[in-house]
C-alpha cells in the first residue's frame, strides 16, 4: 500500500486554528491565558467535575497527584500491572515504591480480587493508581469501593478513556483524583498535555501553584515550596478546545473501528477482540485483539507481516511487572497464570486511525484473516 495506514494519529477539524490564531494576536503565547482558562472549564462541563488543572503532560498529572496524596520516600503505592510506564514512574520520582496488581479478563483492566489480596498483605498503603486500558473502564465501582474500605484514596487514570462512561458516569470521576492525557495518539490531542480532575478545591488551588513552579504571591520571585514547570501553554491550550469540540464524533468513529473488526473477526477461530463489559461504554481509543492459545501464528509474525505493507500495529502494553527497570518491585495476583502477562504474549494492537477508511481496514482484515 502507498500510504500508511496508522495506530493512531492527530485529527484536526480546523476549529483548532481559531482559537491558536486569537492566543497569537493577543500575544498570549506563554503558559496561561485564556486558552487554558476556557479548555479547563470545557473539560470539566463535560465530565461533569467541578475542577481540571490543564498540565504538559498526563505524567505530570500523576505526579502531583501523588504529591497532593502525601505520597512520599518509602510508601506503598499499588498501581495496574498493564499500562504504559508513565502511569508508575512518577511513583518512583517520589521515591516510593510501586506494587503491581494483575489485570482481570472481562475488562483487561485491574483486577478487584488481586487488589483485596494485596491490600491483605499491604495493609498500610498511600495510594492506588487504576488505569482504563485502551478507553475501556476497569472495574471502577468495585475498585473505589475496596479502596474506600481500606482508607485508601484512589487515583484514576483515564488518559486513554475520555468521553468513556461506566454507569453513566464519566471516567476519571471514580478516585479521589483523576488523570487524562492528550499526547498525540490520543483520542483528542493537545500536541502534548493532560489534565488533573478532581472535586477538591484545595487540591486544585495546590496543584496550579507546584505546576507555576510554586511562586508566592509576592512583588519579587519568592519560592516556599518545591514546584514544578508544569502548566499547559495557552497554544496547546487553544488546541484542545478545537478538539474538545469533536470528542464525541471521535468516539463514534473509533466505536465503529472496533464494529467492524469485530465482525470480520467474528468467524476467525483464533481471534478475540478486547472485551467490553455491559455496563459501561468505552471510547475504543484502540482496537485490539488476542489470539488463542491454539493459533498456528504468533503475535510477532502477524505484525511484521502488517508491517510490509505499511500498516501500523504493536504488541499490547508490556506489563510493568515484567519491565527490566522494575524488577524487583512485588506483583500482586490471584491466578496461577497471572491475565497480564498472558495477555501481553498473546496481543496486538490494530489500526484504530480515524482517518482509515473502511476499503483500508477491510485490507487490514483480509491480512490478518489470511494468515490461518
Amino acid at each position: 500500500m502507498s500510504k500508511v495506514i496508522a495506530l493512531s494519529t492527530p485529527t484536526m477539524n480546523g476549529t483548532e486554528l481559531q482559537y491558536i490564531h486569537e492566543a497569537f494576536e493577543t500575544n498570549w503565547i506563554a503558559p496561561l491565558g485564556p486558552n487554558v482558562d476556557a479548555f479547563e472549564q470545557a473539560l470539566a462541563t463535560y465530565i461533569g467535575t467541578s475542577h481540571v488543572a490543564a498540565l504538559s503532560s498526563g505524567t505530570a498529572a500523576i505526579h502531583l497527584a501523588l504529591r497532593a496524596l502525601g505520597v512520599t520516600d518509602g510508601d506503598i503505592v499499588f498501581c495496574s500491572d498493564m499500562t504504559f510506564a508513565a502511569t508508575c514512574n512518577p511513583i518512583k520520582y517520589e521515591r516510593a515504591v510501586p506494587v503491581f496488581i494483575d489485570s482481570e479478563c472481562n475488562s483487561w483492566n485491574m483486577c478487584p480480587e488481586s487488589l483485596e489480596l494485596a491490600f491483605a498483605k499491604y495493609p498500610q498503603v498511600k495510594a492506588v493508581i487504576v488505569v482504563n486500558l485502551y478507553g475501556t473502564p476497569a472495574k471502577l465501582d468495585e475498585i473505589a469501593s475496596i479502596c474506600q474500605r481500606h482508607n485508601t484514596p484512589l487515583i484514576e487514570d483515564a488518559a486513554e478513556s475520555l468521553g468513556s462512561t461506566l454507569n453513566g458516569v464519566q471516567t476519571s470521576r471514580f478516585g479521589r483524583i483523576g488523570i487524562l492525557s492528550f499526547n498525540g495518539n490520543k483520542i483528542i490531542t493537545t500536541s502534548g498535555g493532560g489534565a488533573l480532575v478532581c472535586d477538591d478545591e484545595n487540591i486544585i488551588t495546590k496543584v496550579r501553584s507546584w505546576s507555576n513552579q510554586s511562586r508566592d504571591p509576592a512583588r519579587h520571585y519568592q519560592h516556599s515550596e518545591l514546584g514544578y514547570n508544569y502548566r499547559m501553554s495557552n497554544i496547546c491550550a487553544g488546541i484542545g478546545r478545537g478538539q474538545l469540540t469533536t470528542l464525541d464524533l471521535r468516539i463514534t468513529q473509533k466505536t465503529d473501528i472496533y464494529r467492524r473488526y469485530k465482525e470480520a473477526f467474528s468467524r476467525c477461530a483464533f481471534i478475540a477482540m478486547n472485551p467490553i463489559p455491559d455496563n459501561c461504554v468505552a471510547n475504543h481509543w484502540l482496537s485490539c485483539i488476542t489470539l488463542y492459545d491454539d493459533c498456528p501464528v504468533s503475535v510477532i509474525e502477524i505484525i511484521e507481516r502488517l508491517e510490509k505493507e505499511r500498516m501500523e500495529c504493536r504488541p499490547l502494553w508490556k506489563p510493568m511487572s515484567l519491565q527490566p527497570y522494575y524488577e524487583g518491585c512485588d506483583f500482586v495476583s490471584v491466578s496461577e497464570r497471572a491475565v497480564s502477562h498472558d495477555l501481553f504474549s498473546r496481543g496486538l494492537c490494530l489500526p484504530s486511525d480515524v482517518k482509515m477508511t473502511m476499503e483500508e481496514q477491510a485490507g487490514v482484515c483480509r491480512l490478518i484473516s489470511a494468515q490461518f
